[in-house]
């Protein structure tokens, strides 16, 4: 046997390598919900952390734990490669599959264990925003996919919308720069695995009877066209009508996306400028939140936290940003987080804990006509919400039809 790793974890040598995956013992693996899959893949626990363990080929496992590194060293939401497990052989000496470990994402569902009879629309809405997102980070980075599809994401709760991440890459390829053509083959890929897995939730009984799966497959690309018109798009703007631009640039960091520079010519009639910025890869509020305070955050997540910091600065009458952020710290965030008890922990993960509870002082403070406080909002989300949501953190044990519900 042999084993790459980009983790120093010896209990990776106590897992029965030499059972095909397929015949692992229940006690060595965790129940948790998974998307479809055309390979055999397991859950299992070390040291307290949850991994996914996928059998494949030798080199399709190597490719894809190459680029999965490749994707992580830039920052792409994708899941961490932990190691690659070759040279695996039965007791009996017949050869077994090649396999890829990766980190399973905490606080994170495939979309099979959102969906239900009851779906909202706007739920899946948001869905289908973060699905498109994630197609649009990727084009921009210059990652090819090649096989886009709801089964192949994980979806993590971002303050009212998703996030999603990148699971499976190994049709995946890393280039500067995509054409249109490969961006168009990769749509044209997406829509129709996603309309396959709409058509398979709706066999199933989960996909609501308003929903219609072709539709709901061409409305991941008519999302990500227009969000990939807004970033790329050449504006003209008149000599004298310069802030336009200044507003196509905030519009574009409330997006999420930071503007390295911008390329400007002049029109013939030369009496305007053709406006293009160079968008480069997204995270404008994350990485604002995390400068300023060091939490790490989903862009939405980011955004609606760097207002209540703002918020707070104004109302403490301080000059100094960081100043303000570390009081923010450790006099408003950091006591919210704390206030949960240990047993519910396991709920949210702290940066969505405070982003709903914001809004729910939000809906209290509109009922009463007056700002409830913050010290009474959490109190009353821990009562009346928190306490009644399933665990979204990787929790052990738990049968899938259990988070299902």
């Amino acid at each position: 046997m042999r084993i790459t790793s980009a983790l120093v974890d010896p209990a990776l040598l106590d897992l029965p390598w030499s059972t095909p995956l397929e015949q692992w013992p229940a006690d060595h693996l965790v129940a948790l919900p998974q998307g479809i899959s055309r390979h055999i893949v397991r859950f299992v626990k070390l040291a307290g952390t949850v991994y996914a363990v996928k059998e494949t080929g030798e080199r399709v496992a190597e490719k894809e734990y190459d680029l999965l590194r490749a994707l992580e060293r830039i920052g792409f939401p994708s899941v961490e490669a932990v190691a690659v497990v070759a040279d695996r052989h039965a007791p009996d000496g017949e050869p077994l599959d090649t396999v890829l470990v990766t980190r399973h994402l905490q606080f994170s569902l495939p979309y099979r264990a959102l969906f239900s009879h009851t779906l909202r629309e706007n739920t899946m809405i948001r869905l289908l925003d973060a699905q498109a997102a994630l197609l649009v980070r990727m084009h921009l980075t210059g990652f090819f996919w090649g096989d886009c599809s709801l089964s192949n994401t994980l979806f993590r709760r971002d303050a009212g919308a998703f996030a999603a991440y990148l699971v499976d890459a190994e049709t995946g390829a890393l280039r500067p720069k995509l054409s249109n053509g490969q961006r168009d083959e990769d749509l044209d890929i997406a829509r129709v695995n996603i309309f396959g897995e709409a058509l398979d939730l709706q066999a199933a009984g989960l996909l609501h009877e308003s929903i219609d799966p072709e539709q709901m497959s061409d409305e991941v690309i008519k999302r990500y066209e227009r969000l990939w018109h807004e970033i790329t798009y050449e504006q003209e703007v008149r000599q004298d009508s310069r802030h336009h631009m200044e507003g196509r640039i905030r519009r574009l960091n409330e997006l999420g996306f930071d503007v390295a520079e911008v390329s400007m010519s002049v029109s013939d009639s030369g009496q305007s400028f053709m406006v293009r910025p160079k968008v480069v890869d997204p995270g404008y509020h994350v990485r604002r939140l995390f400068r300023l305070t060091g939490l790490d955050a989903e862009e939405n997540q980011a955004r609606q936290l760097l207002n209540d910091l703002d918020t707070y600065r104004a109302e403490s009458d301080l000059t100094d940003e960081q100043q303000a952020a570390h009081r923010w710290l450790t006099e408003v965030f950091e006591p919210v987080v704390r206030a949960v008890p240990a047993n519910l922990r396991g709920k949210l993960e702290p940066t969505e804990l405070f982003s709903q509870v914001l809004n729910h002082r939000w809906r209290l403070s509109e009922e009463a006509g007056r700002d409830v406080g913050l010290a009474p909002a959490v109190q009353s989300f821990l009562n009346d919400v928190l306490v009644h949501r399933p665990d979204e953190q990787a929790v052990l044990g738990v049968e899938p039809d259990a988070l299902l519900a």
